[in-house]
Order: structure tokens, then sequence, then C-alpha cells
């Protein structure tokens, strides 16, 4: 199997459950109080390693009762610590995440320690991406450090995947450091500044994509699947068919993206990686929580 390095953040997720996400100057009485790990590349570093990756996680944390919460499911999931940065003078980020009834989500992130990363950081760590083969960071982490840690890893040889969450703005001579690019439809949406409604209008939008560099155009279209071009192939795939109802939707994009890493990893074609992706990520929404709804392998196996 190839070994993966991971750039993101971790976070506490404070989840408040109710029967609707509150509007606008409104005020709702909740159902439940969770709070758990989070944060986009801490999930992904969890679910990759749940499902037998060889993973490697690098952030900066603060010394306090979350960075705690997070170094113990670390060690429970295998996911190795030895590039997380501990600051005893910064805090550990948080989330407040909204889940209605149906298990949709609005989230909003106070990134705490990782906010602070910066490029001499990565050069510090560089050791941790020149052995990985795979490397996939998002858009939480301050945005010069994820491309300046993108410019790394191609200079390493190491095939990138960047899910661009949240939708920041990137310069267009920076795409071409992308490998495999894993935008949802809202985020196709800012990045090309128009809506994506039809089936065309999602083609029309890889193909975009392409033309800006991007080897590999991935995008996630929830309950409708994914489609997927690279200019010589392209395809839909459906969902993936579950046996249990839908509880929380909240880091199943996570799910996708370590189950696709650890496809990678484990040489599936980009069709196998996809669906095995797919699958992963429609187990987590039967559960609660970010972190604590990804699967381990076996579960995956016997779905």
């Amino acid at each position: 199997m190839k070994s993966i390095s991971i750039l993101g953040v971790f976070v506490a997720d404070l989840c408040f459950i109710g029967d609707k996400i509150p509007s606008k100057g409104q005020t709702i009485l909740g159902k439940k109080h969770v709070v758990g790990p989070g944060g986009k590349g801490s999930n992904q570093a969890i679910a990759a390693s749940r499902l037998n990756g060889e993973v490697s996680f690098i952030t900066k944390v603060g010394k306090d009762s979350h960075s705690e919460m997070a170094f113990n499911l670390y060690k429970e999931a295998g996911v190795k610590t030895h590039s997380i940065i501990q600051d005893e003078k910064l805090f550990t980020g948080v989330a407040g995440i909204m889940i209605d009834k149906d298990g949709n989500n609005a989230i909003s992130i106070v990134s705490g320690a990782a906010e602070h990363l910066v490029s001499e950081d990565i050069d510090n760590k560089i050791e941790t991406i020149k052995n990985s083969e795979i490397f996939l960071t998002q858009m939480e982490t301050p945005d010069e450090v994820t491309i300046y840690a993108l410019k790394k890893a191609k200079e390493h040889k190491c095939i990138t995947i960047l899910n661009p969450a949240p939708a920041r703005k990137i310069d267009e001579g920076n795409f071409k450091l992308i490998d495999f690019f894993t935008p949802n439809e809202t985020e196709a949406e800012f990045y090309l500044n128009k809506k994506i409604k039809t089936v065309e209008d999602i083609k029309n939008a890889a193909d975009e994509f392409l033309k800006k560099g991007i080897k590999n155009v991935i995008i996630t279209l929830g309950e409708k699947g994914i489609y997927f071009s690279n200019g010589k192939e392209n395809f839909f795939l459906e969902a993936y068919k579950l046996k249990q109802a839908v509880v929380d939707t909240t880091g199943a994009g996570d799910a996708f993206n370590g189950a696709f890493a650890v496809g990678l990893a484990n040489d599936l074609d980009i069709k196998e990686a996809l669906s095995f992706a797919n699958k992963v990520a429609g187990i987590s929404t039967t559960r609660l929580g970010a972190a604590s709804s990804m699967p381990f392998a076996k579960e995956v196996t016997d779905n």
C-alpha cells in the first residue's frame, strides 16, 4: 500500500441537533448536544486510517483538552502523529454544527492553532511529505500554506488530491498542481461563478476545470452520486444504496476523500476507487458525528 500524508485542521465539533436549523435571528429548542472530534483534514485522516491506510497527519494544535481528544483518537485509529505541532500559546480549533431531523447541517469553524500554520512548518515536516506517495489537503489551512504544501508534494512526486472546502480563491496558475480535484456542486459553482443544475452543466463544469490544468475532476453530488472526468474518460456513479436511514451528513465528504486516497493507495483503478469512496461516504451518513461516523474496513466489507 502507498503511504498517505494529509494536511488539515483538527477542531472539536460542538453539535446541536434539532428538528430544523435556525434561520437568522431565530432561537429554537434542540433535542441533543454532542461534543466530538472534527475538522476536515482530521476527519479524512481518521477515515483513511480506519480503512487500514498508512496515514500521517500534518497540523497545528494547542495544548488543551481538545488536543488531548485528538491524540487519543489518533492513537486508537492508528494515525501517525509525528507531524502534529503543539503550541501551548494557542488554542485548538472548534466548530459549531447545527443538524436538522433529516441530517442536513450548517457549520461555522474557528480553526484556532491551525490558522497559524506557516510555510516554514511545512519545511520542518517535509520528510513526511517526501516519504508519502499520496498527498491530500483541503482549504481550511491558510491559503499560502495549502498551495506551498501542494507545490512541495508535486516536487516530491506525490499524487495530489485537493478537496476545495471551504471554497476559497485559487490562483489560476496553481490548478496545475492538482491531480485530483474533488469539489461538491456548491464549491464547483464558486470556482466557475455559475450555477450547476443539469447534467450538461456538470459535464461542462468538469471540462472547464480540466482546461485550468487539473488532471482529474470529481464533482460530488450528494445523494445523486458523483461525476468523474479526465478528458479521456468520463462517467457518473450513483450514490451507494444504503441499508439504513441517513442520520447525519456531517463528514460525508471527508469520508469520501479519505477513502478515495486509500483506494488510490491500494492501486485500485479510478472507477473502483470512486465506488469504494462512495460506499464509505454513504455508510458514514448513517451515524451521528464527523470523525466518529467514519467506518472501519470490516464494516465496509460487511455492508
